[in-house]
């Protein structure tokens, strides 16, 4: 029985995902893994297939991480989901295991992570509400592909946060300090970043309102165990 399968969204990561896939294939809590090659240009794809135990979708082109993350639930098979970047620098066996453990215990029904770069108001809050890296039980979002789907690109994050809360779920924030995902700026050059990192802000106000990104960070934060 497959109990908890690792969803990796990627987009021209050829450079990255490797050292990812590397910690993730050899971890014992983790019985299934599917990266999304989101139509990359680069070689994504051919890198994840050097993994013997990873599963690989190629998308024929580009359409967004809600999307991508979709495609990704439909194809897996564990009860709980392991939702990572393609990008991190610095994942450890450690880091992921802080992060399955407190929702697999049965301590926390949502666990998100808090990485060393995080910007710094997420920092001093002590939640980044829209980290990437989350562990979470099928069921809460099976259901919603659909909408998920319909999503602006990066808009699943800030979703997936309004369903959470919504279901009343214990989360638990995990520290991870020395893990980083490299600023846009510094993956694609100071221009292209910074249209990327505009591009991300739009799709979040396209899925709520600044109000409700307020309202949703303060429930997240009294939701924390």
């Amino acid at each position: 029985m497959v109990a908890l399968s690792c969803i990796i969204p990627a987009y021209n990561e050829a450079e990255r995902i490797g050292a990812v896939l590397e910690v993730v294939s050899r971890h014992p809590l983790i019985d299934e893994i599917i990266v999304v090659d989101d139509g990359s240009a680069d070689d994504t794809s051919s890198v994840a297939l050097e993994f013997d135990s990873v599963q690989v979708i190629v998308k024929a082109a580009n359409q967004g991480k809600s999307r991508a993350v979709c495609d990704g639930v439909r194809a897996s098979h564990g009860s709980v989901l392991l939702l990572l970047d393609a990008d991190l620098v610095g994942l450890s066996a450690d880091r992921l295991t802080d992060l399955m453990t407190p929702v697999l215990e049965g301590r926390a029904d949502f666990s998100i992570s808090l990485r060393g770069n995080a910007l710094l108001p997420w920092r001093w809050l002590g939640l980044d509400y829209v980290s990437g890296e989350r562990v979470l039980h099928r069921e809460m979002i099976a259901g919603s592909l659909e909408e998920i789907e319909a999503l602006p690109g990066f808009g699943l994050e800030v979703y997936m946060n309004k369903l959470l809360t919504k279901l009343g779920s214990r989360i638990k924030v995990v520290p991870w300090d020395d893990v980083r995902s490299p600023y846009k700026s510094i993956k694609y050059g100071f221009w292209t970043g910074a249209t990327a990192e505009l591009r991300m802000l739009r799709n979040i106000a396209q899925t709520i309102t600044l109000s409700e990104s307020a309202s949703q960070i303060n429930a997240m934060l009294r939701a924390r165990v």
